[in-house]
C-alpha cells in the first residue's frame, strides 16, 4: 500500500486527487496539506511515501524540495515553475507533468510526428479564467516537442482564459493547400486522474530525477 499525501488538497484539483486516491485499492490517502486547512506540507511528510502537488507556481518548488529532503517522492501537476531547479536534489524522486490526461499526451505525440511533415504550426490553448499561468505548461511542452522534430521552426502560442472552459488545446498545422488540426479537450478534472495515479505508482522506480512528461511513463 502506497501512502499518499496531497498538497493543495482543498483546491478543485486537490479534492479530485484525494477522491481518486481513496478509490484506488493499492493507495491510501494519509495526508491533506493546504493553507486553507491550516496544514503545511512539512507537517505531514512523515505520513507519506508520495506527495502529489497541485498548488501554485510559487509553492511547488519549495514543496518539492522539502519532500525530496525528507525522502518522500513527489508527483507535481502544478505548472508555471522551472522544474530544472530540481536537478541534483537527491533523497527521493520527482515527477513533473504539464498535463496528466492521456489524450493530451497523445495529442502532443501526434503533433510532434506531424511537425516533420507540415511546414508550419501554431498552438491555441484555452483554459478557465482562474488559471494562473499563460501560456499553459501543456502548450509550452507541445511547442518544445514540435521544435525537437523541426528545430528551425518557431511555434506561436495563443492563450485564451474564459469562464466556462476547462482545459483545451488545438495544434493547427498548415502546408500548401491544406491544414491539419489536432485537438484535445478535458471537460472534467477526472480526465487527469488515470495519469496522476500512474505517476504515483511509478515515481519510486524512476532511474533519474526529475522526470518531466507523462509520455516518459506511457511510452518508456
Amino acid at each position: 500500500m502506497i501512502r499518499v499525501g496531497v498538497a493543495g488538497a482543498a483546491g478543485r484539483m486537490g479534492e479530485t486527487v484525494c477522491t481518486a486516491v481513496q478509490q484506488a485499492d493499492d493507495l491510501e490517502l494519509t495526508a491533506r496539506a493546504d493553507p486553507r486547512l491550516s496544514v503545511a506540507v512539512g507537517d505531514v511528510l512523515d505520513r507519506c511515501d508520495v506527495m502529489v502537488d497541485f498548488t501554485e507556481p510559487d509553492s511547488a518548488l519549495p514543496n518539492a524540495r522539502a519532500c525530496l529532503a525528507a525522502g518522500v517522492h513527489v508527483v507535481i501537476g502544478t505548472t508555471g515553475f522551472d522544474a530544472g531547479k530540481l536537478l541534483g536534489v537527491s533523497g527521493a524522486n520527482a515527477f513533473v507533468a504539464p498535463n496528466f490526461a492521456i489524450g493530451a499526451v497523445l495529442m502532443m505525440r501526434f503533433a510532434a510526428e506531424a511537425a516533420a511533415h507540415m511546414s508550419g504550426a501554431e498552438i491555441i490553448e484555452l483554459h478557465h479564467d482562474t488559471k494562473l499561468d499563460a501560456p499553459s505548461g501543456t502548450a509550452k511542452r507541445t511547442a518544445e516537442l514540435i521544435k525537437q522534430a523541426a528545430p528551425e521552426r518557431g511555434v506561436p502560442i495563443h492563450s485564451v482564459r474564459l469562464a466556462g472552459l476547462m482545459a483545451h488545446q488545438e495544434v493547427i498545422f498548415g502546408d500548401v493547400g491544406q491544414t491539419l488540426t489536432i485537438r484535445h479537450d478535458s471537460i472534467a478534472r477526472e480526465s487527469f486522474m488515470p495519469g496522476v495515479l500512474l505517476a504515483v505508482r511509478r515515481v519510486a522506480d524512476l532511474e533519474r530525477s526529475p522526470v518531466v512528461g507523462l509520455e516518459r511513463l506511457l511510452f518508456a
